[in-house]
């Protein structure tokens, strides 16, 4: 086993990055289907805002 002397003189001892690999059953992650689906969300109200400014000429009806 080989050792490498980084700054301050720390020994590394595992001075190689292991393999990657791609799972091929990967899912996607609870953080990455919330971040879609708030996006999608998002676009969603501006869409309605546009349609609500479109047809009434207020931005928020009742209110502005």
């Amino acid at each position: 086993m080989s050792t490498i002397t980084e700054d301050g003189n720390r020994q590394n001892i595992y001075p190689k990055e292991p393999r990657m690999y791609m799972d091929p059953n990967y899912l996607q992650s609870h953080n990455e289907r919330a971040e879609l689906i708030n996006g999608r969300l998002a676009m969603l109200g501006v869409i309605a805002a546009i349609g609500a400014y479109v047809t009434t000429g207020q931005l928020i009806p009742g209110v502005f």
